[in-house]
């Protein structure tokens, strides 16, 4: 059942699905309204936490909503409950009772698991259609026979497990941002050098002042208070409409002009804010190594990941393979090694790029035999820890929530009484 983890942790980073932060089928029955776009990451901020929503476990300071996946572990890890939700999922979607769920029949959970993940509506997008398709396989093993309980509720209990272990490695934080945290942000002293420090990065682009200050709002993080400017619901509902209440008539743009009339656009937004808060899901990937020193120390795993990873790799008639195919191979090992796929974070990329020219990885050469292949991405991952625990890598992102409770998966939901 490895693939099932390693499909999960995939979604878990892609940018290219149009995600909503993933998996919010645990956070949707707490909230009144919404949306649900897939927010901008910005690399190396760590966030502080703004007012958070009252659901769920919450952990650390009071009012702090940390989503680290326990209640899945606790679902999954008790048989007895687990085997009872089994049942009850499996008779909803067993129509013909017959005992056994056809193609058809699993197209519901199938579903439900892709809005789980975060995945936009079947025949939304031939990437996210593609994930779809491999849930299905899953339960299917690629043929079309009809799948029994048993199958049901293995492939089940491992996507779960999978989403779990990512959400315990990189929990999700749910922020109600009500305005208060941009209050205190405007009522303190830093506001003004903040301003001052973001005007002289801005001041030289053409426009008007509006539009200096809307830039300004772009720049601004949830540490402040602001909701993310990229999201276009945020934009065209607090953003904007906080920027043309303002009375910004001035001719020319100037320092002090843009700073006071930053804190008039801020103290409108709040107010906004206090009438319409905003959920954010905020969540942070550090990459610095320890995954893959942990598959490194354990030989066992090692071998069987490593296995696993080459297993289809092509050969030639004298056993042969290309070096072609060890980027292919590492995004397999993705998983296991604490590693985004490629292809989701930009320095990531650039970083293991590095690593495999250093070692001569791209030169298109081939490898005697699969050992060697092996060899090679055992250096490969060792020169990727040893530069990640010098130079760590951090991502984090924040996402609006604003999908409607009619959308949301159930999955999860418990029997009905």
């Amino acid at each position: 059942m490895d693939t099932c983890r390693s499909l999960v942790a995939r979604v878990k980073v892609k940018d290219e699905f149009g995600l909503k932060p993933p998996p919010l089928f645990l956070h949707y029955r707490a909230f009144k309204k919404g949306q649900g776009r897939h927010g901008k990451s910005e690399k190396g901020k760590k966030k502080k936490s703004a007012k958070s929503v009252k659901m769920m476990k919450k952990k650390g300071r009071e009012g702090e909503v940390v989503v680290d996946g326990s209640d899945i572990m606790k679902l999954v890890g008790n048989e007895e409950v687990f085997t009872s939700f089994v049942d009850h999922k499996f008779q909803e979607l067993d129509k013909d009772r017959d005992g056994k769920l056809s193609v058809k029949e699993l197209q519901p959970a199938v579903a439900d698991i892709g809005a789980a993940l975060g995945l936009p509506a079947l025949g939304s997008s031939p990437s996210s259609d593609h994930i779809y398709s491999e849930v299905l396989n899953e339960f299917t093993h690629g043929k079309q026979e009809k799948v029994s309980k048993k199958e049901f509720k293995e492939v089940l209990g491992d996507i779960l497990l999978g989403m779990a272990t990512g959400l315990e490695r990189d929990p999700i934080v749910i922020l109600r941002m009500d305005g208060e945290d941009l209050l205190e942000f405007v009522n303190n002293p830093s506001f003004e050098s903040e301003m001052v420090s973001i005007f002289s990065e801005i001041e030289s682009h053409d426009g008007s002042l509006k539009d200096h200050i809307i830039r300004a709002f772009e720049k601004l993080t949830v540490d402040q208070g602001v909701p993310p400017a990229s999201d276009t619901w945020v934009m065209s509902n607090i953003v904007r409409p906080a920027v043309e209440s303002c009375s910004t008539g001035q001719d020319t743009v100037t320092q002090d002009g843009f700073v006071v009339e930053c804190k008039n656009a801020a103290l409108i937004m709040a107010q906004r804010l206090k009438e319409q808060p905003v959920i954010v899901a905020h969540s942070e990937n550090t990459f610095d190594g320890s995954g893959i020193k942990r598959l490194l120390s354990n030989k066992y795993e090692l071998d069987k990941t490593l296995e696993s990873a080459v297993k289809n790799v092509p050969k030639d008639r004298h056993g042969k393979m290309s070096k072609n195919y060890l980027r292919v191979t590492l995004d397999l090992l993705a998983a296991s090694a604490g590693l985004p796929p490629i292809g989701a974070v930009d320095e990531m990329d650039k970083i293991i790029d590095r690593t495999v020219k250093m070692l001569d990885g791209d030169d298109g050469k081939m490898v005697k035999d699969e050992e060697e292949f092996k060899k090679l991405l055992r250096e490969i991952l060792g020169g990727l820890m040893v530069h990640l625990e010098g130079n760590a890598v951090s991502v984090s992102t924040n996402s609006v929530v604003h999908e409607p409770l009619t959308s949301a998966s159930t999955l999860l939901d418990p029997p009905s009484t």
